[in-house]
């Protein structure tokens, strides 16, 4: 079963994808696009054309765990995002994702410039292995 996940921003969106077994992140990319209707049409395209059958969407919570102004605009997406696809959209804690994206293109020697073109796909990569490694665990109700 492939599942994308989606690390949702107001320009750049990272995409990451597993393999069709469900095990690893495979495919990644970035859409850099500000409307999203425009957005959801693309994560669309992209689900089908690698045979998704589940989405992730990064669930932006502040660190003490309340929710804010991004996570409604992360529940809009998910609606958009339904009824584009007519896929499960499961909603998962983000914390932290894009800092350690950060941290890791840092410590890979990549410079300012090219961490932001890959900071999203990276921050996405990290919400899919988390969301796998939960659904392997056959823990419910994160």
């Amino acid at each position: 079963m492939r599942i994308m996940a989606i690390d949702y921003g107001d320009a750049h969106t990272g995409i990451a994808i597993s393999d069709s077994t469900g095990m690893l992140a495979g495919y990644t990319a970035t859409i850099n696009v500000y409307r999203p209707e425009a957005l959801s049409a693309q994560i669309a395209a992209l689900a089908e054309e690698h045979g998704v059958e589940e989405l992730v969407l990064g669930y932006p919570k502040n660190m003490d765990g309340t929710l804010g102004p991004r996570a409604e605009k992360a529940e809009a997406m998910a609606a958009l995002l339904r009824e584009a696809t007519g896929l499960p959209v499961a909603l998962w804690d983000e914390r932290r994702t894009t800092i350690d994206a950060h941290q890791i293109l840092m410590n890979s020697g990549k410079n300012a410039k090219k961490r932001k073109k890959s900071v999203d796909a990276v921050a996405a990569s990290l919400i899919l292995e988390g969301y796998l490694t939960y659904k392997r665990s056959g823990q419910n109700g994160r």
